[in-house]
């Protein structure tokens, strides 16, 4: 028996035509539906500043079961600040270190209203969904991430985020990356005093959350959308094995 006499199993039209448009169309479906979940945070503080504050809340509420929404480490919108001080939030809202009460505060018409990310979320999430359309016009020259860079671009993030996490079991405000003392100390108290405490808009902290998110962001793009690129590049070969006699 010839190679050419072994049977191949047909493809079925129907799934051969979605899987087909979905191959084609696989980028503008992620801008849509992955920007849809990236960018609806952003409608909250919208919402509440035009008073459609049941609307506000429903957003607010859906996105704390995927984010942690503390007010001092969000950015709010049509308020004074860009973001506020755990001080400042505790004397808006109440005097309490419990993240599961300060979680609750969305701002007020003073303070404005804060986006339903928190700044972390928003660098690493936004940044996934701007990387991608940067990389689009660029996708035949940009080859995939090494698995090497791809875990050099994570480790900032991996970093940033546990030692907050272990930070704040001393209680918000209480651990060693509110002070920051060991980075005054490497630093030779070279920075103002708001550069090491808190996690203010220009504080190490909020740098740190911002950059982290923006690499990891950054690594998935170029790691993941080019070997998709790829696989593309191998459909019409699958497509002349299904089709082949």
């Amino acid at each position: 028996m010839n190679a050419s006499d072994i049977p191949v199993p047909s493809r079925p039209v129907a799934s051969s035509s979605l899987g087909k448009w979905l191959s084609r169309h696989w980028f503008e479906l992620f801008l849509i539906t992955y920007g849809l979940w990236v960018w609806t945070p952003f409608l909250a503080p919208v919402f509440m500043n035009i008073g459609w504050s049941a609307a506000g809340k429903a957003i607010y509420f859906v996105y704390s079961f995927f984010c942690h929404q503390l007010p001092e480490r969000s950015f709010f919108l049509f308020g004074q600040k860009a973001m506020y001080s755990l001080n400042e939030i505790q004397a808006a809202w109440q005097d309490t270190i419990n993240p599961l009460i300060l979680r609750r505060f969305i701002g007020n018409e003073g303070m404005g209203w804060k986006i339903a990310w928190s700044d972390r979320m928003i660098s690493f999430y936004t940044s996934i969904w701007l990387f991608a359309v940067a990389w689009w016009p660029f996708r035949q020259r940009i080859k995939p991430l090494s698995w090497w860079g791809f875990a050099l671009l994570l480790l900032p993030i991996i970093l940033d985020g546990s030692t907050h996490m272990i930070s704040d079991l001393a209680g918000i405000g209480q651990g060693f990356r509110d002070t920051n003392q060991w980075l005054a100390l490497l630093t030779a108290t070279s920075f103002p005093a708001s550069f090491y405490a808190g996690d203010a808009l220009g504080s190490f902290n909020s740098g740190a959350r911002l950059t982290s998110g923006l690499l990891a962001g950054l690594g998935i793009v170029w790691l993941v959308f080019p070997l998709i690129f790829q696989s593309q590049e191998l459909e019409p070969a699958i497509d002349k094995l299904w089709s082949s006699p």
